[in-house]
């Protein structure tokens, strides 16, 4: 079996719709599938390294020109650009495999139909949480209803989908899958860890994500400022990147608890894991959430969470209970006590989330899940 992944990201970003194209095009390419990218160049900085399983054919991001996009001509040409991207990756591919929204989803779509080829589309939340069909044809809601399988990366999100009526034959849950990278590990190996990672404080409140609006990291600011307030044991990790990284560092030093906050920037896999397994405590503050992986990550390195109540949290701690606290959005006092209470009585994680974790979350799992909706899509041999 040939399998084409179409992404608007891929490492070095690190966003779910570019891990989940990498993660799965190396565990395909050990069961013998033959894998093929097309994708934008890295929108969060680095550079494009293309250390993946199979070939990668980068198109050109939107042109800087003002006129350009008002006139449409740029998305013209991104949209050749992209389909002679799909000529060459997906001449022989016998499944595309389609992540997230946009342009490069779209126009891989309409090639698939064009050409009788079958699709997958991987849905990670922002397409549904904001969606808006276009009037009067809608090119990402017409790749949805071709699919010949959607997969939702949460529960909560599929049940959104059909409230905005894209019910359909053939929709799925496929959780995220978790990297053998993150795993618990004994509490010498966590001292270790921390004294690696230059931390001196004997207990971490850890956070990752993108530096956005969004990621609603200015109320863990604040929150930890109150928490700093009467102790110094502390230490704030935030890895990632984005456009309110001097914003948030302003914020700390007016709080006076700059040197108590480590902005990590954009940390590869392995060292985000060393965090995870380091911590005492994950603490998610998203506005807006369908299944952070992030989350699922530091309980399996056996950190427990502190969530805002957005949908990701709230079916987080459904499937994991008392291992992932729910606090109100925005809600700096709620989200100060739970983290507290985390610091004065650390613990780990139950031995039932390492339990889900594996059935749920593992790469096996994923994989399998996947590879079956491949075959389905292709029901004869190829």
């Amino acid at each position: 079996m040939r399998v084409c992944h179409v992404s608007p990201h891929l490492p070095p970003d690190q966003g779910a719709n570019a891990l989940l194209p990498a993660q799965l095009g190396r565990w395909s390419s050990k069961h013998g599938i033959d894998v093929t990218f097309v994708s934008l160049p890295p929108a969060q900085g680095g550079r494009a390294t293309d250390d993946l399983a199979g070939p990668v054919h980068r198109v050109p991001a939107r042109s800087t020109s003002a006129l350009a996009r008002i006139t449409r001509f740029d998305t013209l040409l991104r949209a050749k650009a992209i389909t002679r991207a799909l000529d060459v990756a997906a001449a022989d591919a016998d499944v595309l495999h389609l992540h997230s929204n946009g342009l490069i989803v779209e126009v891989a779509a309409a090639w698939a139909k064009r050409r009788g080829r079958p699709c997958v589309l991987t849905l990670y939340g922002t397409e549904i949480w904001h969606y808006r069909p276009r009037w009067p044809i809608d090119p990402f809601t017409r790749a949805y209803r071709q699919a010949t399988a959607v997969a939702f990366y949460s529960q909560g999100l599929l049940t959104r989908a059909r409230e905005l009526g894209l019910d359909r034959a053939g929709l799925e849950v496929v959780y995220p899958a978790v990297s053998a990278q993150f795993v618990r590990v004994d509490d010498a190996t966590r001292h270790r860890y921390r004294a690696e990672l230059g931390i001196r404080e004997p207990h971490v409140i850890l956070n990752v994500k993108r530096l956005h609006e969004l990621a609603g990291q200015r109320y863990l600011i604040d929150a930890f400022a109150t928490i700093a307030r009467t102790r110094e044991d502390v230490r704030l990790v935030i890895c990632g990147t984005g456009p309110l990284r001097a914003d948030l560092e302003g914020q700390a030093r007016t709080l006076g608890v700059a040197e108590h906050v480590t902005f990590a920037g954009l940390v590869p896999n392995d060292r985000v894991a060393r965090y995870a397994a380091a911590a005492d405590v994950f603490a998610l503050p998203s506005l807006l959430e369908a299944l952070p992986t992030v989350a699922v990550e530091a309980l399996a390195s056996g950190t427990p969470v502190v969530s805002a109540d957005h949908p990701g949290g709230e079916e987080l701690h459904g499937l994991f209970e008392d291992d992932v606290a729910v606090v109100p959005k925005q809600d700096v006092k709620a989200l100060a006590q739970a983290l507290e209470t985390h610091l004065d009585g650390p613990r780990r994680t139950r031995p039932a989330t390492a339990d889900i974790v594996a059935r749920r979350f593992s790469p096996e799992a994923v994989i399998d899940a996947y590879h079956r909706l491949y075959e389905q899509a292709c029901p004869t041999p190829a």
